[in-house]
């Protein structure tokens, strides 16, 4: 007899919405506003920067946070976007236990078979190559559910299970990992959300795949998942399968108002018993690009520069004398390297061909003026500045532009450029840029320089 799950789905789901919701309201160090013991003693490089870990100066943004808290319950699936460093993994820790999810991260390298597999391995099952064969030629799984008892729960369809009072074993499962059923049916009464990290690093036929399969898991099972990916469009799933809609709500992490980023500040401020001073508070907010990532950055380095490395036992003012915007610039041009590897890995494309699209891609990015690049590039321009400019110009069709766009995000993945920095958004056809680091360098650099680099005309 197969083992009952533990706890319902939807109790689950309720649970991990009733914690969420009780952390979300409750005062933490987490929280900015709470007044911190003075006997507490933080790192700075916990507070402020880049870390593995929640930063201790989290701040709840309502159309974020109170977006995903509110949506946990609804039997949809999550889709968190925006920006690369712009929080949306620190969103996800910060709304939900561990014990409340499962998380796979994706492969530039997996196809929709790789990726149930994944999820199925993450859920606890062992899976061992089967002899039988699919219809396709491809050898089945062996799936054996052996795993901890989590507290949360899963049905078998097998016919025997073994039980201890620490783990639950079943007798082995053989499936199709390429048929959305199989897998259903092997999940049956798993109930913590499945967290998808890095959606963007999958093929696009993978990520194709997988929206289609979302379709089934929705309608066919209580299985949630979250998936997290690199883009600004809000119905990007849902250009790869229409059927999706209304089945999906996506939560847009990329916008940071002026007031949440001070509030990032503040709240760093209080845990580190320093002050930093209003002019450069002000001149920071002015020159981030409203990138969380370059705030956070900023104030570590201007701690480190005032030799604050954890909590002072006395208050310290910090700001005066230093100059932001260079100090923003020496954040961005840690990535040098890395954005010049962009270029000319983006530029040299899939391969040579004639047109040499990806190269000229670049045209319009490296030649355009930061402000009106951050609102992303639209088809007609892009179109209309390669057929003034590319030395086949009046050879262009839509197609050739079209099909290039829609590679874009995929050209990066297999140079392994990490985080990627343009993307396509196909619903309102615009190319835009997801680094916004990457914003804050190019109007610092000699644009003719970047232009030789890709091998582009310089006139």
């Amino acid at each position: 007899m197969a083992h009952r799950a533990l706890r319902s789905h939807a109790g689950a789901k309720g649970a991990a919405w009733g914690r969420a919701k009780m952390a979300h309201n409750a005062p933490s160090k987490k929280n900015p506003g709470t007044a911190m013991p003075l006997e507490a003693i933080h790192k700075a490089a916990d507070v402020y920067g880049i870390s593995r870990d929640l930063p201790l100066n989290y701040v709840t943004r309502k159309s974020v946070d109170d977006a995903l808290i509110e949506n946990l319950t609804r039997d949809k699936h999550l889709v968190i976007f925006g920006s690369s460093k712009q929080g949306k993994t620190s969103v996800r820790k910060h709304c939900l236990k561990d014990s409340d999810y499962i998380v796979v991260h994706c492969s530039n390298r997996w196809s929709l078979d790789d990726l149930h597999a994944a999820i199925l391995k993450a859920a606890g099952f062992e899976l061992t190559q089967s002899s039988t064969k699919t219809e396709t030629g491809k050898s089945k799984i062996m799936a054996t559910f052996k795993a901890a008892i989590w507290g949360t729960g899963i049905e078998s369809g097998a016919e025997k299970t073994t039980e201890t009072s620490n783990s639950i074993t079943t007798a082995p499962i053989e499936l199709d990992t390429s048929d959305v059923n199989d897998i259903i049916k092997a999940l049956n009464g798993f109930n913590r959300f499945i967290v998808l990290e890095d959606f963007h690093y999958l093929p696009v036929e993978a990520q194709r795949d997988f929206s289609v399969a979302l379709k089934a898991f929705h309608e066919q099972s209580k299985l949630c998942f979250i998936v997290v990916g690199v883009w600004l469009e809000e119905g990007r799933l849902t250009v790869y399968n229409g059927d999706l809609t209304g089945r999906i709500f996506g939560i847009n992490a990329d916008k940071w108002t002026r007031a949440e980023l001070h509030e990032v500040i503040t709240a760093g401020e209080a845990l580190l018993n320093i002050s930093f001073t209003e002019a450069f508070k002000e001149a920071l907010l002015k020159g981030c690009l409203d990138s969380v990532y370059i705030v956070q950055e900023a104030c570590y380095q201007a701690c480190r520069l005032a030799g604050v490395h954890e909590t002072r036992e006395t208050m310290l003012s910090i700001g005066d004398g230093v100059d932001v915007e260079q100090l923003i610039k020496d954040v961005v041009n840690q990535q040098t390297g890395r954005y010049h590897s962009f270029i000319t890995q983006f530029a040299a494309g899939f391969q040579d061909t004639t047109l040499a699209m990806y190269k000229w891609l670049l045209y319009p990015v490296l030649t355009c003026d930061t402000k009106h690049l951050e609102e992303g590039l639209r088809y007609r321009e892009i179109r209309a500045q390669l057929q003034q400019k590319h030395p086949q110009g009046n050879d262009l069709n839509p197609g050739n532009l079209t099909q290039a766009l829609g590679f874009v995000a995929s050209l990066q993945v297999k140079k392994e450029i990490k985080p990627i920095v343009l993307d396509y958004d196909q619903t309102n056809l615009r190319m835009n840029v997801v680094d916004r680091g990457f914003l804050i360098w190019l109007q610092n650099q000699d644009r003719t320089e970047l232009l030789e680099l890709a091998d582009l005309p310089t006139a």
